[in-house]
């Protein structure tokens, strides 16, 4: 193993001397320097010292600022400098020394066994460092490695899941054969809602620890986002484990601002935990309660409760209390990282209370009002908004009854079963369909046949859907609509969509309402 290599910097010949006879004498390899600038260029060229002993008194630079330099280079910061001085001895002097970034000062004269044990200990702090430093560049590529596994694990999944997801409106489409046809459905359709549901967290909980979660705030009241969240929750998971699910909120709006998609999105999931960790025939409470400025909402279920000693863990990632190997009430330990990341984006905060296992569990997050004059905007905004909202729902409901207009489709995706599923749901709805199964393929269906609208996969052989939007539009111009359909869902990846030239952005899996809703707005 190598000697510890040591730059000796001191102008003063016979200091200089005595100091590098004493630490070869230690059995350290010795370079020397006697000015500021021959000791800077020293500490980047050649074999780079682990230590400088500097001298403070130097003929053109200040130790002092030598070490500062040194300090402020990434090349040489990791070195440690121990100041060394027969003129600068007070403590001012110490102190001015140790704030310019040096790691030790001794005064001259010293004793060699001083200087020595010094160094020594300088040197094996520094070999910590480096080990330590090695080792969180090493835990941060993991961390980064396991983040894009998480991305793409979610990505992946989506391709089957859309599969599964456009399939079950044709199953649906005739009244089931017996009570074992229904049962099925509805089981495969419940699931497959779940599934749908953890697949866009694994994806969330991914863009949360790289800091890429976007919010699209609005004023919204808090009391009404709970109630009609509430009111999903309660018949597609309380009702199926004929749990009882109490919903209290004041009688008076509580205005927000909050993304309404994130929220419910944290209500969801401490619903669903609420509910997963319970017995069936108990119940869960959740209120909404104004206090302090803030807005306050509970859920508090009766359920298996949490032990003590994991309470200050359980909104860590992948953190879980301990399970059998059924695993009955498991899951990936990703649902509350969500959560509290969401709510604290949102200026909130969320803490976890349970008096311990077999004692139930409350989670409680609060949420800043609305200040004065928001508020009193707000209100001034409901009527207006009111109005607006009855004149759509009037047109909603003329529209209703109304038989989809037949347009021509065409199917972009090399996902063979994801392609026939997508095809089938547009044939129940009359339209013509036809179908590629690369990009190359796809501009020359477009170019062929003149679609009214095109529903194209991001990632496809030959060239992306990006490249797809392109020269589509480059070469058919705008008539047509092009709708993007990604694994990838956040904010980024919509926008590269808009100005590759695509009309709209889904993220896969596309539901047969949003199918509807993009041939709905075709325009022949």
């Amino acid at each position: 193993m190598a000697s510890p290599v040591v730059l000796n910097v001191n102008d003063h010949v016979a200091n200089l001397y005595m100091v590098s006879k004493m630490l070869r004498n230690a059995g350290f390899t010795v370079l020397e320097a006697r000015t500021g600038a021959e000791a800077l260029a020293r500490a980047t060229e050649g074999p780079k010292p682990d230590l400088v002993v500097l001298d403070i008194r130097l003929p053109d630079i200040s130790g002092f600022e030598v070490c500062r330099r040194l300090k402020a280079d990434p090349r040489t910061r990791d070195i440690k400098i121990l100041h060394t001085s027969a003129t600068f001895v007070s403590t001012m002097n110490k102190v001015e020394g140790l704030d310019a970034g040096a790691d030790g000062y001794l005064t001259q004269p010293f004793e060699p066994l001083d200087l020595v044990a010094t160094v020594r200990a300088l040197i094996r702090l520094r070999a910590v460092e480096v080990d330590l430093q090695v080792r969180n560049e090493a835990l941060l590529a993991a961390d980064r490695r396991k983040d894009e596994f998480l991305a793409m694990l979610a990505h992946e999944l989506r391709n089957p899941l859309a599969a599964v997801q456009m399939g079950l409106p044709i199953l649906a489409r005739f009244p089931p054969h017996d009570e074992l046809e229904a049962q099925t459905l509805e089981i495969v359709q419940r699931q497959t809602g779940l599934l749908v549901q953890l697949v866009n967290d694994l994806l969330d909980v991914s863009r949360v620890t790289r800091g890429r979660i976007e919010l699209s705030p609005e004023v919204l009241d808090l009391a009404a986002l709970v109630t009609r969240v509430c009111d999903g929750m309660r018949a597609r998971a309380m009702a199926p484990r004929e749990q009882e699910l109490a919903v209290t909120v004041p009688g008076a709006p509580v205005r927000v601002r909050a993304d309404a998609g994130r929220l419910e999105q944290v209500l969801t999931n401490l619903l669903d935990n609420a509910s997963k960790y319970s017995d069936p025939g108990t119940r869960i409470e959740v209120t909404v309660a104004v206090t302090g400025g803030r807005a306050a909402v509970s859920v508090r279920d009766a359920g298996i409760g949490i032990a003590p000693a994991a309470l200050p863990t359980i909104f860590d990632l992948f953190a879980q209390e301990p399970t059998s190997l059924a695993r009955s009430r498991g899951g990936l330990g990703i649902g509350l990282t969500l959560v509290k990341a969401l709510v604290e984006l949102h200026g909130g905060s969320i803490h976890a209370m349970s008096d311990g296992l077999g004692h139930g569990t409350t989670f409680r997050f609060d949420l800043p009002l609305l200040a004065g004059r928001e508020e009193a905007a707000a209100k001034g905004a409901e009527g207006a908004e009111a109005a607006k909202g009855a004149e759509a729902a009037k047109g909603a409901e003329a529209a209703k009854g109304a038989e989809p207009t037949p347009c021509r489709v065409l199917v972009v995706d090399d996902n063979e079963d994801g392609r026939q599923m997508l095809r089938a749901l547009c044939e129940l709805d009359g339209h013509e369909v036809t179908e590629a199964a690369d990009g190359l393929e796809a501009v020359e269906r477009v170019l062929a046949d003149r679609p009214d609208i095109a529903f194209v996969d991001i990632g496809l052989p030959e060239i992306d859907g990006y490249e797809v939007a392109r020269r589509v539009r480059a070469q058919a111009g705008r008539p047509m609509r092009l709708i993007a359909l990604s694994g990838y869902g956040s904010a980024e990846y919509r926008e590269r969509a808009f100005e590759a030239g695509f009309d709209d952005h889904i993220a896969k899996p596309i539901t047969h309402a949003q199918l509807r809703g993009c041939l709905a707005e075709v325009v022949r």
